[in-house]
């Protein structure tokens, strides 16, 4: 798991500088594991505030990815688990008076050409949330938020490894994301509108 850790915060060092597409930020902006890396220090309702944003932006940014390029399995059955994820941290919210932050807007994300370059992004953002729950677990946590905590990350370890499978097949040449990975075929299209694309991960986004 220190791997994990080392690779987070060279990660959310460069989000916090310039954004995870380039986009010059403030820190004041970044929400989710960016903004959990860039803490120093931790309360109760700051972890399940950065946790909630985390997984709200990973519904958000998978989504926007499906909008742009249609169904594709892995990231349809990883959306539905980020509705788990969030299931289980809502009550936490609600236990310790912690205000529920809004949600980000699909369409805010600015996405690659095509699907294949996609899975990086997910392998990114699966490494800075395990990066986020780590840092979480080594602080003194309540019996009933770290066991969630411990599980949301065993979650998104599996996540980065169905990413990591994906990039690595498309680095190779494969085709990844066709057939039974996606339904419309369109793993290689280029989209005219993602340029239009604003917001990424960590910037009213994810950051993980």
């Amino acid at each position: 798991m220190k791997q994990f850790a080392k690779i987070t915060t060279a990660l959310t060092l460069s989000l916090a500088l310039t954004g995870a597409f380039g986009m010059a930020v403030s820190a004041e902006e970044l929400t989710g594991a960016a903004a959990a890396d860039a803490d120093t220090s931790y309360t109760i309702e700051d972890m399940l505030t950065y946790a909630i944003q985390d997984e709200f932006n990973a519904k958000a940014e998978y989504a926007a990815i499906q909008d742009e390029f249609g169904t594709v399995r892995v990231y349809s059955n990883i959306e539905k688990a980020e509705d788990k994820h969030i299931a289980a941290l809502m009550p936490l919210l609600d236990a310790y008076d912690v205000a529920v932050p809004a949600q980000p807007d699909p369409a805010g994300f600015e996405l690659p050409a095509t699907l294949a370059e996609t899975y990086a992004i997910g392998v990114t953002a699966e490494v800075l949330n395990i990066g986020m729950y780590e840092k979480f677990l080594a602080q003194e946590l309540p019996d009933d938020i770290r066991f969630v905590f411990e599980n949301l990350m065993k979650g998104s370890e599996n996540h980065l490894a169905a990413f990591e499978r994906l990039d690595e097949r498309v680095g190779l040449g494969g085709t990844a994301g066709t057939g039974a990975l996606a339904q419309n075929g369109n793993d290689s299209a280029t989209r005219g509108n993602s340029s239009a694309r604003s917001a990424n991960r960590g910037v009213g986004g994810r950051g993980r």
